[in-house]
């Protein structure tokens, strides 16, 4: 068959073939699971007739109907992907969401500590503008008291080189250690 010269049909040949190669692919994923399915009756077959009776066999065969049962399921999975394929359907991808920690309960007493920021800008000396803050809860055990204490790293902007500041974060004994449970608090 000679190739066509106009565009819509040539892009019209090439989704065809396309498609064609799809349906191919799956009918060779099939015929490569009835050959294993084949082989495994046979197998069975032979067993029944000539092996032994033990329970070893037993588990033989389970373990053979156990791949069989693989061996389907990965055919038509492979099947749906290449009538996917053969569509153009995109699959989404899966991001994680990172955990968020519930926050400390708010009866407790809170005690809040400033760390104090520069005064001038680090880099260039210019003046300092508040820009928010951080605010870090610390849960502290005080004997037969609890309070969380609240650590404030306050942000500054300077005016002139438009650069950002921030004292360190305080030093935790344990990094990133797990909120006790809320059974804890009642």
């Amino acid at each position: 068959m000679p190739l066509p010269t106009n565009l819509a049909t040539a892009h019209a040949l090439i989704l065809r073939q396309r498609e064609e190669l799809a349906a191919a692919e799956a009918r060779a994923l099939g015929a490569e699971a009835l050959i294993a399915h084949m082989k495994l009756v046979i197998a069975k077959l032979r067993r029944a007739q000539y092996g032994q009776s033990s329970e070893r066999g037993r588990k033989v065969l389970d373990q053979l109907e156990l791949q069989l049962e693989e061996l389907e399921a990965e055919t038509s999975e492979n099947a749906v992907a290449a009538e996917d394929r053969a569509a153009g359907v995109a699959v989404k991808s899966f991001a994680r969401q990172r955990p968020v920690r519930a926050p400390l309960p708010a009866h407790l007493p809170r005690e809040r500590v400033i760390i104090p920021a520069p005064c001038a800008c680090p880099v260039c000396g210019g003046r300092l503008a508040k820009l928010g803050e951080d605010i870090t809860e610390t849960l502290e055990i005080v004997p037969r008291q609890w309070k969380v204490i609240q650590t404030v790293r306050e942000k500054f902007t300077c005016r002139s080189c438009e650069k950002i500041t921030q004292p360190p974060a305080p030093f935790h004994a344990i990094a990133r250690a797990p909120v006790p449970e809320q059974a804890y608090w009642r």
